[in-house]
């Protein structure tokens, strides 16, 4: 699988309909074609040094492979996307990784 990891950190001075609207294009996302599994959310109430919580929305995608995602990528939901809401965010961070084949664990060294 494919897996695409987008945070975003929205203008602290957005309308109620603004975030609104950024809310609406973010769920449009999960409805492209190619998009396998999807989870959107705000930072979880963890308080560790090491989390980052700087964000706030998040979109989880997978998709069956990198092809599906490069779809996904030039779809007219994911333009319109970046179009209308771009002016709502001012930071986002992109995190792409590639799961196993079959996204069993490694095999261990002492043969269990």
């Amino acid at each position: 699988m494919f897996i695409h990891s987008v945070y975003f950190r929205l203008k602290e001075d957005l309308t109620a309909g603004q975030k609104e609207a950024f809310l609406r294009g973010l769920n449009s996302l999960t409805t492209i074609e190619t998009v396998r599994h999807a989870y959107t959310g705000t930072p979880a109430p963890t308080d560790r040094e090491i989390i980052v919580r700087d964000y706030s929305y998040a979109l989880i995608l997978a998709f069956d492979d990198k092809e599906g995602h490069d779809s996904y990528q030039t779809d007219e939901i994911h333009d319109s996307f970046r179009e209308d809401c771009s002016p709502f965010w001012n930071k986002v961070v992109i995190y792409d990784v590639v799961t196993r084949e079959n996204n069993a664990p490694p095999e261990r060294k002492d043969g269990r």
